[in-house]
């Protein structure tokens, strides 16, 4: 299955860059060369969501397979290289694995080493907009939704919610939900997540003016910018931005754009929960908690939610 993201690629370059406030949405960072560089983003010492996201996976295996049940198919949401999917997919003994990803090529690259890797288990790769209505292949029910890192964060609060509805409705009744969240701390510790002494969160984040000039003949003078990762207080989130050292125009997407210096490009947010802000959203979206945990110094925690019965699917 596969969609087609070049239309839609230029049509939110064009809408964002022609703003006064310009930006472009965060899932555009994944193409194969985005894909990698947050694979390595994973690893940094700065970076502590994957470590701590392994280490509960690890810990608490058997309390998700109880709660979210075993012998299910796992549906994961932005799949990319599915270094955490074993350990879910062993704790609940699965044997179906369908992995969706907006990134194809690297998609199939992982699914490939996923199938070899896990014997037993049939990996079925979906390339797709996870945040669109997805075309699954025939799974037997209930389903195990699979949304890890701190994916979520990266929508605001009302379109958190509408996703988490379009997941609840696509994995239908009985379905459960473990998903990853990023909890409120120091915004030193935020901000050294999201720029890394290394550069590496830096160089993903330009990497998205170097695709617009790879594939819609963009002239974006990629050295002209700088990474920038701030902690909005008021809003409860890390912005990162694209900044402009000097005056620049430029062609990207068959139209002429400018920036003035100073001017950002804003292209992702991370918001940041407390524990009962994550009650609420999952209520908000059709989902009931069952049970939440977190590490010793409360920086990002691991949820598994049930679909809500008494709740009409969108």
């Amino acid at each position: 299955m596969t969609v087609a993201v070049d239309d839609d690629f230029a049509v939110a370059v064009r809408a964002g860059l022609g703003q006064q406030r310009k930006s472009i949405p965060a899932r555009f960072f994944y193409d194969y060369a985005g894909s990698e560089l947050f694979e390595q983003i994973t690893g940094l010492p700065e970076y502590y969501p994957t470590r701590i996201e392994v280490a509960l996976l690890t810990a608490y295996a058997p309390d998700i397979a109880r709660l979210a049940g075993t012998g299910r198919a796992v549906v994961e949401f932005g799949a990319g290289s599915a270094t955490k999917t074993p350990l879910l997919l062993s704790a609940t003994a699965s044997t179906t694995y369908v992995p969706v990803d907006i990134s194809g090529e690297f998609l199939e690259q992982a699914a490939t080493g996923l199938q070899r890797a896990l014997a037993g288990v049939e990996v079925i790769p979906v390339v797709g907009d996870f945040t669109r209505a997805l075309d699954l292949p025939s799974l037997s029910g209930p389903l195990i939704g699979f949304f890890p890192g701190s994916t979520i964060g990266n929508f605001d609060p009302a379109r958190a919610v509408d996703l988490l509805r379009s997941f609840r409705a696509t994995l239908g009744t009985g379905a459960r939900l473990v998903i990853g969240m990023d909890l409120c701390k120091a915004p030193s510790l935020l901000e050294a997540a999201y720029d890394d002494a290394a550069g590496v969160t830096a160089a993903f984040n330009r990497n998205l003016l170097n695709r617009i000039n790879r594939e819609l003949g963009g002239t974006i003078p990629v050295d002209a910018f700088e990474h920038r990762a701030v902690w909005n207080d008021l809003l409860g989130r890390i912005e990162m931005h694209l900044v402009a050292l000097r005056a620049v125009r430029f062609e990207a997407a068959g139209e002429q754009f400018s920036l003035q210096r100073g001017e950002t490009i804003h292209t992702e947010n991370s918001y940041k929960y407390t524990p009962e802000e994550a009650r609420l959203l999952a209520r908000a979206a059709g989902w009931e908690p069952m049970a939440m945990w977190n590490d010793p110094d409360g920086l990002f925690s691991l949820h598994v939610w049930a679909a809500a019965t008494d709740v009409l699917q969108p």
